[in-house]
């Protein structure tokens, strides 16, 4: 599946926030790609996993981007004009405490190793699939401490770290899919997301029936509301978003 294939329905959340919800800072992501495609297909979906995102297509004036942007995490393509990717390492390195996850079409141990030993984070070989590049992402700032592992939506708590899920002081038996939905609805509280977006972020690509988000939507909401009014909303014609109403 190519990268630009990988982006379809990823992309276009609407935001529909309310005055309840309890909406932390996103992180800061930078991302230097060279390639347009790649870098509009990365940073849609960055900005779909509720990121703050800027593009640059080479690492021209990266010492000034750095501290303008001050992103939490930079996603580095290794083959760049100008100045590669090892060599902008170097310089994150040296000016930020910034996370790195390297980009790269050369699938060699050596490249890996390199990238690895000079300070970055993590290593995605080109082809892949934006659902694992987030998953990636998200992971190097949660072993940061850059982003926070509790999300609050209304009475609903949800401890991504723990896998705690709490409705006031109840705890939430759910299962692992289930959990992993509620994460991503999570995440993109006051977000209209997609079938095809919550196919591709919580199964991994977007090609399985949708009726199989509904089932677990569904299964997802009876649990959610045996303690509560609803949070989960479904929006005709749209998706669903997870927002707690105003009262």
């Amino acid at each position: 599946m190519g990268i630009v294939q990988a982006c379809r329905g990823l992309t276009s959340a609407t935001r529909v926030g309310t005055q309840n919800e309890e909406v932390s800072t996103a992180a800061r992501v930078l991302v230097i790609e060279d390639a347009e495609a790649i870098g509009a297909a990365v940073s849609s979906a960055l900005r779909d996993a509720g990121y703050q995102v800027q593009v640059r297509p080479d690492g021209r004036d990266l010492e000034g981007e750095l501290a303008r942007f001050r992103p939490d995490l930079v996603v580095l393509d290794v083959m760049l004009p100008g100045r590669d990717g090892f060599t902008l390492l170097e310089v994150i390195r040296r000016t930020s405490g910034a996370g790195v996850v390297m980009l790269t079409a050369r699938d060699g141990v050596s490249d890996r190793l390199r990238g690895l030993d000079r300070g970055a984070d993590d290593y995605l070989v080109k082809p892949f699939v934006l659902a694992e590049l987030i998953a990636r992402v998200s992971a190097v700032l949660r072993r940061l401490g850059r982003t926070p592992s509790t999300v609050q939506i209304g009475d609903l708590v949800v401890d991504a770290d723990s896998a705690v899920v709490l409705r006031g002081d109840v705890p939430i038996e759910l299962t692992a899919t289930e959990l992993r939905l509620l994460r991503y609805l999570a995440a993109q509280r006051g977000r209209v997301v997609g079938k095809t977006q919550i196919l591709t972020a919580v199964w991994g690509y977007e090609d399985y029936d949708p009726n199989l988000v509904e089932v677990h939507v569904s299964a997802l909401r009876r649990k959610l509301e045996e303690h509560g009014p609803r949070l989960l909303h479904t929006v005709r014609g749209l998706g669903y978003v997870l927002r707690a109403d105003e009262t």
